[in-house]
């Protein structure tokens, strides 16, 4: 999974195609894992972590376990034992469900026999996501799924670009440290809101797109940023972030959110913002002492997440 450190949004078909977006993001030690077993008569589907089972012979679209039919039906498997199972919290906003079609198609691929690069998983994956399940949102988080690391992303109607970010081993064990992830308890289903923040730029709204652009100018100082080991223009890139990010939607910021970040102020956060789309979920703070951060988010309701990050994206492997 990711965290989108700047430009989240900007990924999402209308405005990537027409303006060209752009996200940094940092792969974490998160994982969703798949294991499939090709065979037998039915298809018998699991996402273990949500505590759903099907025992099937369709995998028509119904609404129950849609990434997974979606996933097989594209990847052409027939009758199987597919089960899941991710270790984040269900709409944390880390990209779970990015992550989760990432999975999905390289599990599918190796039980066909069949190979492809790390990019082209990342783009099957949003077909199946967006396209197949029907599913609103952008790249970034495949893309991220895949690849691993530190990333600038950019997208446009063509292709997207990836510009991977090298840091210094100890200048990223130092923000891994001073990052402070919290789930604040309260989940959101991103595509509701990223369809009606879409529907909005599409309609030419002055306050969308110009939040919009404004995520979207954030990307490349961001990767200087971390580039150039400066914390303190790291916290405040998330906080100018999160500021065009509430713009978008009035529902952005919900009160469990406003409390943990007024804690996480009073504690000394150099910065911070939402995960993935807002609403609920997780947010991230860059603190300069991380002890006293993590006590404050704890006290203010929040369940705080150890950030590692994740070097590498998606593997595979037979028995």
């Amino acid at each position: 999974m990711r965290l989108d450190l700047a430009g989240g949004w900007t990924d999402v078909a209308p405005f990537s195609t027409d303006e060209g977006g752009a996200v940094v993001s940092a792969a974490i030690d998160l994982h969703v894992s798949a294991t499939v077993t090709p065979g037998g008569e039915r298809y018998r589907l699991e996402a273990a972590d949500l505590g759903e089972r099907l025992d099937t012979d369709s995998i028509v679209s119904d609404g129950h376990l849609s990434l997974h039919k979606a996933a097989l039906r594209r990847g052409g498997l027939g009758p199987c034992r597919l089960r899941t199972i991710s270790n984040a919290p269900a709409g944390s906003g880390l990209g779970s469900s990015g992550a989760l079609g990432v999975t999905l198609v390289a599990a599918i691929d190796a039980a066909r026999t069949i190979e492809r690069a790390a990019e082209e998983t990342a783009e099957e994956a949003w077909q199946v996501e967006a396209v197949d399940a029907q599913l609103a949102g952008g790249r970034q988080d495949q893309y991220a799924a895949a690849l691993g690391g530190f990333n600038h992303f950019h997208f446009t109607a063509e292709r997207v670009r990836v510009e991977p970010i090298v840091l210094d081993p100890g200048f990223a064990d130092q923000l891994a440290t001073s990052m402070i992830l919290c789930y604040t308890g309260a989940s959101r289903i991103s595509s509701h809101m990223i369809a009606r923040v879409m529907e909005g730029y599409a309609s030419k709204d002055d306050r969308i797109t110009g939040a919009l652009r404004g995520l979207a100018s954030l990307a490349a100082p961001m990767a200087t940023a971390l580039r150039a080991e400066d914390m303190d223009g790291i916290g405040r890139l998330l906080t100018e972030n999160w500021r065009f990010q509430m713009a978008l939607d009035p529902g952005m910021r919900t009160a469990e959110m406003a409390r943990l970040e007024d804690a996480m102020k009073r504690a000394g956060s150099m910065g911070g913002k939402a995960a993935g789309a807002g609403a609920g979920g997780c947010m991230f703070f860059v603190c300069s002492d991380p002890e006293a951060a993590g006590r404050a988010a704890r006290e203010a309701g929040a369940h705080v997440i150890p950030c590692n990050w994740a070097s590498e994206g998606v593997h595979s492997w037979r028995e």
